[in-house]
């Protein structure tokens, strides 16, 4: 393992926390890309160490996925809800509503709600 100060080492760190961020939430890499407000090749280098919004998205995330799961955080992402579609406030970087969202399906117990959607 490299050294704290280790370029190298804080890459892969950068590189695996933005593959957990786009598995977790079922996003496209062009998706993460916005969602971050890097180009691909910052994406793909892991150079990601100037965005602060990685890591507090994750630890945001941690209670959903330990109660709800990955499968129903990444149906929940993409459905309407009182604010509209948790992906559409990422994709606008409002974290303040993804935050909002994520507090929402907490409150209702990492249920969603809903019926008869189609899965196309």
């Amino acid at each position: 393992m490299g050294a704290p100060d280790d370029p190298a080492a804080s890459r892969r760190i950068q590189s695996e926390r933005a593959a957990r961020l786009l598995e977790l939430l079922g996003l496209s890499e062009d998706e993460l890309c916005v969602i971050l407000g890097v180009d691909p090749l910052t994406l793909l280098s892991g150079q990601l160490d100037h965005r602060p919004e990685l890591p507090i998205l994750l630890d945001l995330l941690a209670e959903a996925e330990e109660q709800a799961g990955p499968a129903v955080l990444r149906r929940w992402v993409r459905a309407a809800g009182p604010s509209g579609r948790p992906i559409d406030a990422l994709n606008a970087r409002d974290f303040a509503a993804f935050e909002d969202a994520v507090g929402e399906l907490s409150r209702r117990g990492f249920v969603l709600r809903g019926g008869g959607g189609t899965d196309a």
